[in-house]
């Protein structure tokens, strides 16, 4: 379904994206969308909004009422399209991939690091400016922490993986040996 719905969500996000160029209202449109996006993972709405006993006056009533002035008329207006075409589900595809454009746009790259232990605030910073002058954007960099990595970090940057962690050499080691795990 995931891959469904990033497809079903595309044309909605580049519609939302163009349009937000267009108003100069990038920031505000991504707000809209993570707070609609947030309001359709909480699973009651989801279910009332899903439900096909709920009619969509009063489902597209629930979401302008729940965001209130969060929503101008153009987001009142998407709320309407989404309620009627069975595609608010998709309202967290649609900010995913809204944040996406935008960051292209801008010129930043999501980076996740994974390492086996929190790290040093000092360390996460010179690791994003290393990985800003490697890949020529900026980064906005988030941690995780997975003691299953033994030691190291993981880096994923949109398409690329780093795997510099203890278990990663590991598992090369043990797929150059013919070992399986």
């Amino acid at each position: 379904m995931a891959a469904d719905a990033i497809t079903i969500a595309r044309p909605y996000a580049e519609a939302l994206f163009q349009r937000a160029l267009e108003s100069q209202r990038l920031a505000q449109w991504e707000e809209t969308l993570a707070f609609l996006a947030a309001v359709v993972s909480n699973g009651q709405a989801r279910d009332f909004l899903t439900n096909p006993a709920v009619d969509q006056v009063r489902k597209i009533e629930f979401l302008q009422e729940v965001a209130g002035d969060r929503l101008d008329e153009e987001g009142r207006n998407l709320v309407k399209l989404l309620v009627t075409n069975g595609r608010t589900v998709v309202l967290p595809e649609i900010h995913q991939l809204f944040h996406r454009m935008r960051n292209e746009h801008d010129g930043r790259l999501e980076v996740e690091v994974v390492s086996a232990y929190a790290l040093e605030p000092e360390v996460e910073t010179a690791l994003a400016e290393a990985l800003e002058r490697k890949l020529g954007r900026k980064v906005n960099l988030s941690t995780a922490e997975d003691p299953a990595l033994i030691g190291g970090v993981r880096i994923r940057a949109g398409d690329l993986v780093i795997d510099g962690s203890v278990a990663g050499q590991l598992s090369r080691l043990a797929n150059e040996l013919g070992i399986q795990g």
